[in-house]
């Protein structure tokens, strides 16, 4: 070596992340806003996914491939008129971060519209930092209408001090009461969806009204089964403005979580009519206005007229019962686990629940506990995964490290191509965390599975809300003989005592629990919106021919009509989006419906 060569050194990886991101964007925002397909085709590898979140779409749109992510971006420029795309002040710095075993340079950017400002996310490979991999980008807020936060927050003057007039007290309830006007929006059920749709339309003045059926917000959490609580950890599921406290526990009781929603919704100021229940409605499309019925604690109805109307009664809403051979010849109490409670007043006695899912699993455990003599008959293959280590695998993101509000920005970055290798990869590192609860099911001959295409219990959620269950413990009960295992196709018939079996010996009951799902949200819109708007809507939840929640989140065939839906992870992630979309309809940015 010659002494007198000069030693270079490298520079640390999070310099090189920020240098290759900063020279991307620059070159990005110069062949977008110069309507360069060729420059914009360039900046990408061959591989490539592209997720908007409003900005350039006004929708949630994925766009996938060089040639189509560069006709869609300077087609869309056009409109837009996005710039000034530079790293994001006060955000999680760029860094060298794994992503489905690919090495990339990932960051968050910001950048302006001609009438937001929006935040993005992109990865770009160590390997060829000069093509981009993964790109997404979100509106975030409208110029002059931003979110009433922080520095924006109202001054108070309005009922601070305001004597001879009303004061905080007397205009919330004037508010609350609707008593001289219609809300712009009607939000139909007070779980997490509808309030945090509701914070969220809020924040951007928009005057919106929650309806709920239960007697107390929060109530569609307290009227559960008796030994409830979430199956994800708190670090996911914090609603929009307010998380919680760092005090309480990883998984949250159910009547905690009630709790909570109740005074959620009264810290955030949210008009909330409980006691009343939406019945049905219709559209003017003269008026662009709803007729809504709503029937009252007292039996008496309100008639409204909101331009908006938002379904957020949940992906379960309307339990499912089966016609299944004999069934209504059961002596027994029988009710879908909708309404289970609790398995005290069937102490000592024998119970039968159909159906291995979530709800079956929790049912036939809580009844074991009260001494219940508890069988689960099993209809279809089940997809069985442990609450830890394997289902926390899916929320490693939030546990990178980055803040609350970067992850869930970084996990929306995801296309449907890219979620399913992501589940693909997650599940085979869950079977062999699970290995030995899987042999022991299967010892007893329990119909497991890997879920379609190898994706787990993830996409059977996504797909069709069901056949998965998260294990709180009843699959070591199965596996030892405490709660035991019928398999449907066993079943010759039902009767008066239980399950005729084909070998004409019966299975007693005193009690039958149907744990067999939820009717479909399009059926539920059939019922309390007709025919003919079920059928314009279309499928609601599931995978559409994007690769996104059909009709989720997002402006549906039918104008002014919304879905909220999902765990809240979702609630959180998804309600601004919906906010800002019905603030821009009624600012006549966009239109009502979702274009063809």
């Amino acid at each position: 070596m010659n002494d007198a060569a000069t030693l270079v050194m490298e520079k640390p990886a999070a310099e090189k992340a920020r240098d290759a991101v900063v020279q991307w964007l620059g070159r990005f925002e110069t062949a977008l806003t110069a309507g360069d397909p060729a420059g914009v085709a360039a900046l990408f590898a061959q591989e490539c996914h592209y997720r908007d979140m409003l900005a350039f779409s006004w929708t949630i749109r994925p766009v996938l491939g060089v040639e189509a992510i560069a006709k869609f971006l300077t087609e869309a420029q056009k409109i837009t008129g996005a710039g000034g795309f530079v790293l994001a002040e006060g955000r999680t710095p760029p860094r060298v971060v794994r992503r489905l075993g690919v090495e990339v340079y990932e960051a968050i950017f910001r950048f302006e519209t001609r009438i937001g400002r929006g935040f993005g996310v992109v990865r770009l490979p160590t390997t060829t930092p000069r093509r981009a991999w993964v790109l997404m980008t979100s509106l975030d807020e409208l110029t002059g209408h931003e979110e009433r936060i922080g520095s924006r927050r109202p001054s108070g003057d309005a009922y601070s001090r305001n004597f001879g007039g009303l004061n905080w007290l007397d205009q919330r309830n004037k508010a609350r009461e609707f008593a001289d006007r219609d809300p712009e929006v009607l939000v139909v059920g007070g779980g997490q969806n509808g309030l945090a749709v509701a914070a969220c339309l809020g924040q951007l003045e928009i005057d919106t009204l929650v309806v709920d059926k239960y007697p107390r917000i929060g109530d569609n959490w307290r009227v559960r089964y008796h030994s409830l609580a979430l199956h994800n950890q708190i670090q996911v599921n914090h609603l929009p403005y307010m998380p919680f406290p760092p005090t309480w526990p990883k998984y949250i009781p159910k009547d905690m979580l009630g709790s909570w929603l109740e005074m959620y919704a009264e810290a955030m100021q949210l008009n909330c009519w409980s006691n009343t229940e939406f019945v049905g409605g219709s559209y003017d499309p003269a008026t662009a206005r709803w007729t809504a019925r709503l029937r009252l604690v007292d039996g008496t109805e309100r008639v409204m007229h909101p331009r908006h109307l938002i379904l957020s009664n949940g992906t379960n809403g309307i339990a499912q019962i089966p016609d299944l051979p004999g069934l209504k010849d059961f002596a027994g109490d029988m009710f879908h686990s909708h309404g289970f409670k609790s398995g005290a007043p069937w102490r000592g006695k024998k119970a039968l629940v159909l159906g291995t899912g979530n709800s079956g699993h929790d049912v036939a455990q809580d009844l074991h506990s009260h001494g219940v003599d508890t069988t689960i008959i099993q209809r279809g293959s089940t997809t069985v995964v442990s609450i830890e280590p394997s289902a926390k695998m899916n929320y490693a993101l939030y546990e990178e490290g980055p803040p609350l509000e970067d992850c869930d920005l970084i996990g929306t970055a995801t296309t449907y191509p890219l979620m399913i290798r992501g589940y693909q990869a997650g599940v085979k590192r869950m079977v062999e965390a699970d290995k030995d609860m899987i042999e022991g099911l299967k010892s007893i001959g329990y119909k497991w599975d890997i879920g379609e295409d190898e994706t787990g219990h993830q996409m059977k959620y996504r797909r069709r809300c069901g056949g998965y269950y998260l294990d709180a413990g009843c699959s070591q009960l199965l596996i030892d003989g405490e709660v035991g295992l019928l398999q449907f196709d066993t079943i010759e018939r039902f009767g008066p005592q239980g399950a005729l079996l084909k070998d004409g010996t019966v299975r007693q009951a005193d009690l039958l629990v149907l744990a067999t799902g939820y009717h479909s949200q399009q059926e539920m819109v059939r019922r309390l919106l007709g025919d003919e708007t079920a059928d314009r809507v279309g499928q609601v939840w599931g995978i559409d021919a994007e690769g996104e929640m059909a009709n989720m989140w997002k402006r549906t065939p039918h104008e002014g009509l919304w879905f909220m839906g999902g765990g809240l992870t979702q609630s959180r992630i998804y309600s601004k989006y919906v906010a800002l979309q019905i603030k821009a309809i009624e600012l006549g940015y966009i239109s009502a419906a979702m274009p063809a």
